[in-house]
């Protein structure tokens, strides 16, 4: 087995004007930034675990953490981490509460007790609230599945540092309420995600 299957999230020119039209501030930033290729990870499971290892850490730690589970365990499938112990898991560099969550996770959905698959029908609200029933799954988590696997048009993550960090770059803001944060996903909808793909690289810039 190769490493874990990633592809682009797909979106196209009239959705960027969309948005241009809806925020022209949000717009000059897309122009400047050109076509951003945000890499996502199409198969659920792996996208999931790859969630939960960013959990409060950066990018660039996560990557490294992803990397050598690659490596150390193998396919990123519930029937192989589900076989691995958890300090086989911590081992890549993991906190043991994510060691746990990781493999109690895999377990649950190798034995049929958790339809992962089931979550590709269902609206966003409702993949958020089965995920959440998940132990170690927050609405962030859940979130970042909806963008980074399903491609899902209209998440942005309140939950998100760096999200919230590129709205108050862009707008010129030293801090950001729920309030002003509800008014610019308002203004992005039905775009939401791919206004979170430009935040993110703003935040980043």
């Amino acid at each position: 087995m190769g490493p874990v299957r990633t592809k682009f999230f797909e979106f196209t020119q009239d959705e960027v004007d969309y948005l241009t039209k809806a925020d022209p501030q949000l717009g000059s930033a897309m122009a400047r930034l050109g076509k951003i290729e945000r890499v996502i990870i199409p198969d659920l499971f792996a996208a999931l675990i790859h969630a939960i290892v960013g959990q409060l850490i950066s990018a660039k730690a996560a990557a490294t953490v992803w990397e050598r589970m690659q490596n150390r365990l193998g396919e990123i499938s519930a029937h192989n981490l589900a076989r691995q112990t958890i300090d086989e898991i911590q081992a890549c560099g993991l906190t043991m509460k994510k060691a746990n969550c990781i493999h109690a996770i895999s377990s649950s959905i190798a034995e049929g007790a958790f339809l992962l698959e089931e979550v590709r029908d269902l609206s966003d609200r409702e993949v958020i609230q089965k995920l959440t029933q998940l132990h170690g799954v927050g609405t962030w988590t859940a979130e970042m599945l909806l963008i980074n696997c399903l491609e899902r048009r209209d998440v942005v993550s309140w939950g998100d540092i760096a999200i919230r960090r590129g709205m108050m770059k862009l707008y010129g803001l030293d801090s950001i309420t729920k309030e002003q944060f509800e008014k610019y996903r308002h203004r992005y909808s039905p775009l939401g995600s791919i206004a979170s793909i430009y935040l993110w690289e703003i935040s980043f810039a």
